[in-house]
């Protein structure tokens, strides 16, 4: 079928800062999901066998220790290609018999560009990865969320104060090593509707609860924030070694 002749051009593309006086632009992402599960024979047998199962098929990921369910477990898998999620995560949790899916706690997303970004293909694809795997943060706590249309529908110099409102408080955390995150997209990919994912990481977990209750007063997320959650708490204990993007 032929675009008629008046149809707007669509880039999908990422857009990063200017260099050398050139727009940076990417059609390269990560896509990241989270599966949690209920052990029903025990923890510690199925983590041993998932492990083993995911170093096999060389998939990358991250397995947690649910915090919250003393048998359970999270897998955060994830690649370039989303089809590794299906050819490499899937048949390794098949594998595991004794899993049983929680799908309330499944969050799937992908990294994406503000356009401020000085190094896009870092931000788009190293970063997360990075952020996720360094042994120094073992703890995590993920969770989906959703603005309400209100905050679309404001003028593009307010929305942006708005946004480095909230930037600031997460740049200041990460500056000082309490927390790092992880920011996905998750527009027409998540469940309930809810359009991104965050991860938060550290080496302890308390910062973690804080950074999200110093964000509470924040206005986008006092004025303009429609639903947080479920939360998915977990501590490493197992990761794959990290790949060059």
């Amino acid at each position: 079928m032929h675009a008629a002749k008046d149809s707007p051009t669509i880039d999908v593309s990422e857009r990063g800062a200017d260099r050398d006086g050139e727009p940076q632009r990417s059609s390269r992402r990560l896509f990241m999901q989270l599966l949690a599960f209920d052990c029903r024979d025990g923890a510690s047998s199925a983590l041993e066998r998932l492990c083993s199962e995911l170093g096999a098929r060389g998939a990358r990921a991250v397995v947690y220790e649910d915090l919250n369910h003393p048998r359970g477990l999270g897998l955060l898998g994830y690649g370039e290609d989303p089809a590794d999620l299906v050819t490499l995560i899937r048949p390794a949790v098949a594998a595991v018999t004794s899993l049983e899916p929680r799908p309330e706690l499944t969050m799937l997303g992908r990294s994406y560009s503000t356009g401020y970004e000085s190094d896009l293909n870092y931000w788009l694809l190293e970063r997360p990865q990075h952020t996720v795997q360094n042994p120094a943060w073992p703890w995590a706590v993920w969770y989906p969320l959703r603005r309400t249309g209100a905050f679309e529908r404001l003028e593009p110099r307010e929305r942006g104060g708005i946004l480095r409102e909230h930037a600031t408080i997460g740049r200041a955390y990460g500056e000082q090593d309490l927390a790092h995150d992880v920011r996905l997209a998750c527009h027409g990919l998540d469940a309930n509707d809810n359009e991104f994912v965050i991860g938060l990481v550290g080496k302890e977990l308390h910062p973690l609860s804080h950074v999200v209750q110093s964000m509470r007063g924040t206005r986008q997320t006092s004025e303009f924030m429609a639903h947080m959650g479920p939360f998915f708490v977990g501590r490493v204990a197992w990761q794959s070694h990290p790949q060059p993007a």
